[in-house]
C-alpha cells in the first residue's frame, strides 16, 4: 500500500478509505489514542487503536518518540480539533523509545534545555515549525532570483582574502599547532602550507561574486560563511548562511529597489505556504510576551510584523538625516539610549535603528550614504569625499537585516582606499583586474539568512533558527 503523509490525510476527503502512514508518536493517552506526526505538518493525526487487532506486546512499545507504521481506515473524527482520524487495523513498531530515557517528553521544555539536545529538538512543535519555515524561505530565495534572471554562483568557502577587513576569521591550515615551520623572522611560513599561503574560512562571497557579475550580469551566492567573533549574544553565530546578490550596471537606487522587492517576495511566499506554522509560532510568541513586563512587550503580533514589512513602502533616509533625527529625539535628549548620538559619524546601533523604524517612521527604513570611515573599502565614494554609496535595510524588532552598497568601480579610487587601509594590492590583484578590464557600475547586498529566519519565526535567539548552532565554546553535534 502507498504511504500517505499526515498533511495529506488531514486535508483528505477520502473518508472510509484504507490508508497507510508512518511517523513518530507524540503522545499516547488512555492506552488507546496515538497522536502521530511525520514532520509534514505542525498538526498531528489521531489514530484510534482497535484492541481486537492489536497485540498486548505491541501496546507495551507504544510511547512518546517511538516510530510506528499504522494501517487503518480514515474516518470523520468524533472529537474536537480535527476533521479526520484513523481507525487502526494494524500497528507495526519500527523503533522503540524508552520513555524513562527519552528527553523530549510531551511537556514544555526550556529553549536552553533543547539546545543541549539539538539532535532531538526538531521533534518538538516549535523547532519543527521553525525548520519548515527555514526550508521554505531557502526555496523562496532561489525561486525569487531564478525567476528574476539571476544565476546561482557557488563562492569558495576557503579564501585568501578578507572581504570585510574585520580580521575575525578562522584559519585553514594543515600545520600541527606547535610544529608549524617558521621563516627567518620567526613568523609561520605559510608557503609550506597546503595552499602555499595563509588561508581562512570566508566571511563573505561578495568579492568573488563581483567578478562573476562582470560577465553574467546578475548572480547571487547562498552559502555558509564564518566569523571568529567571540560574541555570546542572541544575534551572533560563528557559522551562518549568507544571501548575496551582485548585479552589473545597477546603481544604489536599483540596489535599494532589489533589496525591498526581494524581502517582500520571500516573506509573502512564507505567509502563503507556511500558514499553519506561522500561526503556531505567532501563538507561541504571544504566550512568551505575556511573561515579559508590559513595557517590554511587542506592539505587534508576529503576522502583523510580517505584514508591516510586506505592505509598507520602505522609507529611504540618508544617514545624515537619520543622525539629525536621532540627535533631536526624546530618548537621546533624555539619555535613554545606551549609546548617545552626539555627532555625525557615529556608528548606529540596534537601538537607534529600531527607534527609526518603530517609533519615528513606523515602517521599514533604508538608510543610505554612510560615512566612509565606518564602511568597507569596496563601497563607492560619493562626490563629497566623506560618504559612500552604502545602504542598510532596517526592520522592527531586529534592526539591520540587509547591508549593501554600490561598489567602487573606479580603479584609481579603489587603489587609494586599499592603500589607506594598509592592504597589499598583491592580495587583491584579481579583484582589481575587474576594474581594469571592462569596469562598470555594479551593486549588491548581503542578507544574513538566520537573521531573516529569526525575524519571520519570531524566535528571540539566533541559535534557535539554525539546526546545529556554532558559537564560542560550542561545536557539539
Amino acid at each position: 500500500m502507498i504511504k500517505s503523509n499526515v498533511a495529506e490525510l488531514l486535508n483528505s476527503d477520502k473518508i472510509a478509505h484504507e490508508v497507510h502512514v508512518k511517523g513518530w508518536v507524540r503522545t499516547f493517552r488512555s492506552n488507546r489514542f496515538i497522536a502521530l506526526n511525520d514532520g509534514s505538518t505542525i498538526n498531528n493525526i489521531q489514530c484510534v487503536i482497535d484492541f481486537e487487532n492489536t497485540e498486548e506486546e505491541t501496546l507495551k512499545h507504544i510511547s512518546t518518540g517511538a516510530a510506528v507504521a499504522i494501517t487503518g481506515t480514515l474516518i470523520e473524527s468524533q472529537g474536537k480539533g480535527q476533521k479526520v482520524e484513523i481507525q487502526t487495523s494494524k500497528i507495526e513498531i519500527l523503533g522503540t523509545s524508552n520513555p524513562e530515557e527519552y528527553p523530549i517528553q510531551p511537556k514544555k521544555h526550556s529553549l536552553e534545555f533543547l539546545r543541549e539536545n539539538a539532535h532531538l529538538r526538531i521533534r518538538t512543535n516549535t523547532f519543527a515549525a521553525v525548520m519548515r519555515v527555514r526550508a521554505r524561505l531557502s526555496f523562496a530565495v532561489h525561486k525569487y532570483f531564478t525567476e528574476n534572471g539571476f544565476y546561482n554562483f557557488h563562492a569558495p568557502i576557503i579564501t585568501g582574502s578578507d572581504a570585510e577587513g574585520a580580521g575575525e576569521m578562522f584559519k585553514v591550515s594543515v600545520f600541527e599547532p606547535n610544529e608549524a615551520p617558521k621563516t627567518e623572522d620567526g613568523s609561520i611560513d605559510y608557503s609550506q602550507d597546503f595552499f602555499g599561503k595563509e588561508t581562512n574560512l570566508t566571511v563573505s562571497g561578495q568579492l568573488e561574486a563581483e567578478t562573476y557579475a562582470m560577465a553574467l550580469g546578475k548572480v547571487y551566492t547562498f552559502g555558509p560563511t564564518f566569523r571568529a567573533e567571540n560574541s555570546n549574544t542572541t544575534r551572533h553565530l560563528a557559522e551562518f548562511w549568507m544571501v548575496e546578490p551582485e548585479v552589473a550596471f545597477m546603481d544604489l537606487d536599483g540596489n535599494m529597489d532589489l533589496g525591498e522587492d526581494f524581502i517582500k517576495a520571500v516573506i509573502d511566499d512564507v505567509l502563503v505556504n507556511c500558514k499553519d506554522d506561522i500561526e503556531f509560532l505567532e501563538q507561541r510568541l504571544l504566550q512568551e510576551e505575556k511573561s515579559k513586563p508590559a513595557n517590554e512587550r511587542s506592539e505587534m503580533s508576529l503576522i502583523d510584523k510580517l505584514k508591516f514589512v510586506t505592505k509598507n513602502n520602505f522609507m529611504r533616509v540618508s544617514y545624515t538625516e537619520a543622525i539629525d533625527i536621532l540627535r533631536d529625539s526624546k530618548p537621546n535628549k533624555k539619555k535613554k539610549f545606551k549609546f548617545p548620538i552626539n555627532e555625525w559619524g557615529a556608528d548606529l546601533q540596534s537601538e537607534h535603528e529600531r527607534f527609526l523604524v518603530e517609533k519615528h517612521f513606523k515602517c521599514p527604513v533604508i538608510l543610505f550614504d554612510y560615512p566612509a570611515d565606518i564602511k568597507a573599502f569596496y563601497m563607492r565614494l560619493n562626490d563629497d569625499g566623506k560618504t559612500v554609496r552604502a545602504m542598510d535595510i532596517l526592520f522592527p524588532g531586529i534592526g539591520e537585516i540587509v547591508g549593501g552598497a554600490q561598489r567602487e568601480e573606479r580603479l584609481d579610487v579603489l587603489k587609494e582606499k586599499i592603500a589607506a587601509l594598509g592592504i597589499d594590492e598583491k592580495e587583491l590583484w584579481w579583484y582589481l583586474d575587474t576594474r581594469k578590464f571592462g569596469t562598470a557600475v555594479h551593486s549588491g547586498f548581503g542578507l544574513g539568512f538566520e537573521r531573516l529566519v529569526q525575524f519571520v519565526t519570531g524566535m528571540g535567539n539566533i541559535r534557535d533558527v539554525i539546526p546545529f548552532p556554532r558559537t564560542p565554546q560550542n561545536a557539539d553535534f
